[in-house]
């Protein structure tokens, strides 16, 4: 048994405190990672229509990039960044965790996700806790149950993912329905 942080490496992101935001327009330009884009990686979609919000900086900021893994110190989730998110910007909300090559990406969002202990673990940690919210020291000393092999974590790792998007099509289906079964309720009930 280890500690997440004997396995993973963990980077937090940029503190949004130290941000001088400019209005020059040779400044990069940054969208901000947040719960919707965590969620949109965690279903393989996107859900919502949305604004991202932006900034321009000049300072050196930590970036989401394709393949990361993500956790959300606000929500307690992990998901891995999908290309519709690369270079978005991570703020301290967030850590960028790098897994040895002996855990899978997927795997180990599952892991967070889902797994008891590890859970247990969290809500353990956070009794007492006036502010729900997660910390960087919290998730270093998670302490992993047994790993399996290689193989067996991309197998794991990939049907978890493959049930969540099945879930969100499933749920945007049915929605899409409800709209329409209203829609001719309405069309039914006018008296034009």
């Amino acid at each position: 048994m280890s500690e997440l942080q004997d396995k993973v490496n963990l980077t937090s992101g940029s503190p949004q405190f130290r941000f001088v935001e400019t209005a020059d327009l040779t400044a990069p330009l940054y969208n901000y990672y947040g719960q919707v884009e965590l969620s949109d990686d965690l279903v393989g979609m996107d859900t919502q229509d949305k604004e991202a919000k932006q900034i321009r900086l000049f300072e050196k900021v930590i970036l989401a990039r394709t393949g990361d893994v993500v956790f959300s110190l606000i929500s307690g989730k992990a998901s891995v960044v999908s290309k519709n998110h690369d270079g978005y910007l991570l703020t301290q909300n967030y850590v960028k965790l790098t897994p040895d090559d002996d855990i899978d990406a997927r795997f180990l969002v599952y892991l967070l996700n889902e797994d008891k202990s590890i859970i247990k673990q969290f809500k353990m940690s956070m009794q007492g806790s006036m502010v729900l919210k997660y910390t960087v020291k919290q998730l270093r000393k998670i302490i992993l149950p047994v790993i399996p092999e290689i193989d067996k974590q991309s197998i794991i790792g990939e049907i978890y993912f493959n049930q969540l998007r099945l879930t969100a099509l499933k749920n945007r289906t049915a929605m899409t329905e409800s709209t329409i079964v209203l829609e001719k309720l309405k069309e039914a009930n006018s008296y034009e």
